[in-house]
């Protein structure tokens, strides 16, 4: 009966989340799915995840390479996306680049350096994101977004490596209309990388649950939801 009672809570706040989600989507003129929910299951244990992934969600996002080798020492089914969305340090790249489908978090050279020689090894093609501090915050990882255009340009240049987007943290803020410009930021950003390199850049990681909305109506086509639907 409790982990009854936990699927059925977990499925009724991603449901909501999901209602959210649309109404943010259809408001701003943009197809619902467009828009990928990243549930964020960092504080969670694996029968959370197994919860969500029974009702219907597919994308995880994790923040630590070392607590999800363990959580998911047990494959998630092959239809389901695991994405890193935290810091990424150089010596975790071995695990990181075989566990997760997607890094959100590429942020200097040598990390790209790095990722690419784990998976030329493995034969594997390696989604990422480049991770930007558009806000400039000095606690926050993240490249810069001056150094945006010579990331980018070095990563495209590496054949194990995919590159299809830009991922931000926006500042904490109580009113998440104060967090509009970071998000407008990364878009128009990405917008003028397209324009440099003719390279397609679909993806735009930003917003978590207390501003999502808004990174919507900015443009984002994944949003990192935790507390909405793991509280």
């Amino acid at each position: 009966m409790v982990e009854r009672d936990s699927l059925t809570t977990v499925g009724s706040r991603l449901a909501d989340v999901r209602g959210r989600v649309e109404a943010a989507a259809l408001s701003s003129g943009r197809d619902p799915a467009s828009v990928r929910i990243v549930g964020v299951t960092k504080t969670v244990g694996r029968d959370a995840v197994d919860d969500a992934y029974q009702a219907g969600l597919r994308d995880f996002g994790e923040n630590r390479v070392q607590d999800s080798v363990q959580k998911f020492s047990q494959p998630l089914p092959a239809d389901a996306v695991l994405h890193l969305i935290g810091y990424l340090q150089t010596n975790k790249v071995r695990d990181a680049v075989a566990l997760f489908d997607v890094v959100h978090s590429l942020d200097r050279i040598a990390l790209a350096d790095g990722l690419q020689h784990r998976a030329a090894v493995l034969g594997k093609t390696l989604t990422v994101l480049l991770q930007v501090n558009v806000a400039r915050e000095e606690q926050k990882h993240g490249c810069a977004p001056d150094d945006t255009l010579t990331l980018l340009n070095h990563a495209l240049t590496l054949p194990s490596l995919r590159v299809v987007g830009l991922m931000t943290i926006a500042p904490l803020v109580a009113d998440p209309e104060a967090a509009r410009p970071v998000f407008g930021d990364l878009r128009r950003l990405r917008d003028d990388l397209v324009a440099a390199t003719g390279s397609a850049l679909p993806e735009l990681s930003m917003g978590m649950t207390n501003d999502f909305e808004v990174a919507i109506a900015e443009g984002a086509t994944m949003v990192r939801i935790g507390r909405a639907i793991f509280a």
